[in-house]
């Protein structure tokens, strides 16, 4: 079963910002960063609920070779992705960006 998929507005910039920075570092290792964060996404759209739950409802995703995490929960049939950041934030830090954006 394919999930409906809704991405909070914030997401773009999170994206953006990851994507300009590893593009600063080596070129085409942002879009490398993008080709991850899609192929992720996709992954969530078919089976979100092998993703274990982190805090409350929401579930963590992590993007393969880059330490990046899609934060996400179920609302119906539709997969809602909140936030894309930095695995080695602060947990305290993205537990807040959460209940911001919810």
């Amino acid at each position: 079963m394919k999930y409906g998929l809704r991405l909070r507005p914030e997401l773009v910039e999170d994206a953006h910002e990851a994507f300009v920075w590893y593009e600063a570092a080596a070129t085409g290792l942002g879009h490398d960063f993008l080709r991850s964060y899609f192929a992720t996404v996709a992954a969530l759209q078919r089976q979100p609920l092998i993703y274990r739950r982190v805090y409350k409802d929401f579930r963590r995703a992590f993007l393969g070779r880059f330490p990046y995490a899609l934060y996400f929960r179920m609302e119906a049939d539709a997969v809602v992705i909140f936030l894309l950041i930095h695995g080695a934030r602060d947990p305290a830090f993205v537990r807040r960006l959460l209940r911001e954006r919810k």
